[in-house]
């Protein structure tokens, strides 16, 4: 049995777990370096005390937890599900979360514990950054490399066929609840890097420019890039998500389809973010703000995931 690790970052999985949540990601330095590295612990402790608050009140709009863990989970069973019954080798199937429960080295215990020594790990971020991926990707590989496991990885999909099908479907979805099909504009909202690990060479943006470029070959829609999720004093890529919704709407265009690009579940950046801050201004103007489904567990997704992991399988030499 060879295991699969489904790789994202995790959410709080209740108002109390939080700050904790916070914590842990503010203490990652391959996200943010606060300071010299002997003094990050501290100074996270502080931004994850003063940012609780409005966080919480966020989660709290949205069922008071993140539904991320639990959307990773169906991804990862129905994966599984779909293999074993075309396979010969078999796999098994968990989510691996970056900054809470279920914790990376926590699921590749239990799979040790199983008796699998070979693991592939997937990362659910379809565009690389060593902000996101890369910290998922390095937890994973050092734990691995502590317990004697063999892996394999895919750290990235921006241009992955049925990845790109599974976009496309989502936003003919979302044009149908479009009023005004003749002032509308597409958005792709990614998150947000900040501008300097760009230009030190991250991959990411020209990454999502080849899933964009894919996706409008598939659609026949131009959209218009732009970046949520901003937090902290350095600069970040542009245009934030807000100003290119001002700015579309003061051009007259009365309906926004927004396809929250770089997110594959649900998690507070779709459903407080985009469905509730944003939706509730471009009400105020007028604006008829409609967000494409988010991809969770939809069948074209899952069908893409599980080519993913059969190609890395096969790459890995693992499959006989």
């Amino acid at each position: 049995m060879i295991g699969i690790v489904f790789l994202n970052m995790g959410g709080p999985d209740s108002l109390a777990t939080v700050r904790p949540f916070l914590y842990n990601l503010f203490s990652d330095r391959e996200i943010i370096q606060l300071g010299p590295r002997f003094l990050q612990p501290l100074i996270a402790w502080a931004i994850s005390m003063r940012r609780a608050p409005k966080s919480r009140a966020a989660y709290a709009k949205i069922g008071g937890m993140s539904p991320l863990a639990a959307t990773t989970r169906a991804q990862a069973k129905a994966v599984e599900q779909l293999l074993n019954n075309k396979l010969q080798e078999k796999v098994f199937c968990l989510a691996g979360m970056r900054y809470w429960n279920p914790r990376t080295p926590d699921v590749l215990h239990n799979m040790k514990d199983r008796g699998i020594s070979k693991v592939l790990g997937l990362s659910l971020y379809p565009h690389y950054s060593r902000a996101t991926s890369g910290s998922s990707i390095g937890e994973l590989e050092r734990c691995a490399e502590k317990l004697g496991l063999e892996t394999h990885i895919i750290d990235s999909f921006p241009d992955h066929p049925g990845y790109v099908a599974a976009l496309a479907d989502i936003v003919q979805e979302g044009l149908k609840k479009v009023k005004d099909k003749n002032k509308f504009a597409l958005v792709y909202s990614a998150h947000s890097l900040p501008k300097s690990m760009v230009e030190e060479g991250d991959p990411y943006v020209e990454h999502l420019c080849r899933t964009i470029m894919a996706l409008e070959e598939l659609t026949g829609i131009k959209g218009h890039l732009c970046y949520q999720s901003r937090s902290g004093p350095v600069e970040w890529l542009e245009p934030g998500t807000d100003v290119l919704l001002n700015e579309l709407a003061e051009k007259g265009l009365n309906s926004l389809l927004v396809l929250p690009i770089s997110f594959v579940s649900d998690h507070v950046e779709t459903l407080y973010e985009i469905d509730m801050l944003y939706s509730e201004m471009m009400a105020e103007k007028g604006v008829n703000l409609v967000r494409t489904p988010s991809l969770n567990d939809r069948p074209l997704f899952i069908s893409a995931l599980s080519n993913l992991v059969e190609q890395g399988l096969k790459q890995a030499g693992w499959l006989k």
